[in-house]
């Protein structure tokens, strides 16, 4: 038997000129995957190469230079950043931006699960109509929404204004107060993204199978405990994606809100449109202070995905 066995092996390799188990129809399928890899593969890796990893090494070695896109750039190593941790200013944008992380992410958020559970399930009536009215500033502009907010808080004709009237109230614009300027621009960003995020999680909610609510219904359990026991850890991926997706978002956003409502005025300057005040006089040090958020914005993420890491739970 292991006669033939050898006879048929030695046969093989004189028809093919390969090895014994070699399959040349094998080889043409596993050619003809790896060109369908690299087909599909290929175009967006290279499109992330030139739009992502070079302009941000780009922008490390422009900070490196003083250099106004005038002149000649002078290369001077890590002069910018010295200069840059040494400003009031960076820290006071730097607080700023933490602030508007922390609190327009936990107000979004939370308003955001609140009134999904509301929407998804039960017999709320007019749950389309509320769907889309809550949906509605997210497709607004957020200079319309700006010009909505401080049209609401201006200390001549605004609505507080009024309302302030009515109880005797003396009311002198919180725009124009450096203690409560960046509350008002949490309350325009928390008003223009919760819809957006209430969308997204009664998507995941109502993918939650109603047979586990009838279950804990028989159980007598209530319906503020379903929610922590049933809906959050099903829909925890979706809140834990949303939440980074968010804080990254927040750090972008914060500028159009800040340049639109105070251009910057009563100390309310955040990271980007501090980077934006240099931009066309000393760009390398704006590069500088645009490194810094990349870092900045890419620990953080890993922060928080590392802190609602946890065992996915199926159903």
């Amino acid at each position: 038997m292991e006669d033939r066995v050898e006879r048929l092996e030695t046969s093989e390799r004189g028809k093919t000129g390969a090895p014994a188990g070699a399959n040349p129809v094998r080889r043409e399928i596993d050619k003809g995957k790896l060109v369908f890899i690299f087909g599909t593969v290929g175009p967006s890796l290279l499109l992330f190469v030139l739009f992502v990893i070079i302009p941000v090494f780009y922008m490390f070695y422009t900070s490196l230079l003083r250099w106004d896109r005038i002149g000649e750039p002078q290369f001077q190593w890590f002069e910018n950043y010295r200069v840059l941790f040494r400003s009031d200013g960076f820290w006071v944008a730097f607080r700023n931006t933490v602030f508007l992380i922390f609190f327009v992410t936990i107000f979004t958020i939370g308003f955001a699960l609140f009134f999904a559970a509301v929407l998804s399930k039960g017999k709320t009536k007019g749950k389309t109509f509320f769907r889309v009215v809550f949906y509605i500033p997210n497709i607004l502009s957020i200079v319309v929404i700006s010009a909505i907010f401080s049209a609401i808080l201006s200390p001549s004709y605004g609505v507080v204004k009024e309302i302030a009237n009515l109880f005797n109230v003396r009311y002198t614009g919180w725009l124009g107060n450096p203690d409560t300027v960046m509350w008002c621009i949490v309350a325009a960003m928390v008003w223009q993204a919760v819809g957006y995020y209430m969308v997204m999680y009664i998507a995941g909610m109502d993918s939650v199978p109603d047979h586990l609510y009838e279950a804990a219904d028989l159980e007598g359990c209530s319906h503020f405990r379903q929610f922590f026991v049933i809906t959050l850890p099903l829909t925890w991926e979706v809140i834990r994606t949303t939440l980074t997706f968010f804080i990254i978002s927040t750090i972008n956003m914060s500028f159009l809100f800040v340049d639109a409502m105070t251009q910057g005025e009563m100390n309310s300057h955040v990271l980007l449109s501090f980077m934006y005040e240099y931009f066309g006089s000393q760009y390398g040090y704006a590069m500088a202070i645009g490194t810094v958020v990349f870092v900045f914005a890419y620990a953080v993420s890993l922060i928080i995905q590392a802190l609602t890491r946890r065992e996915v739970v199926e159903y």
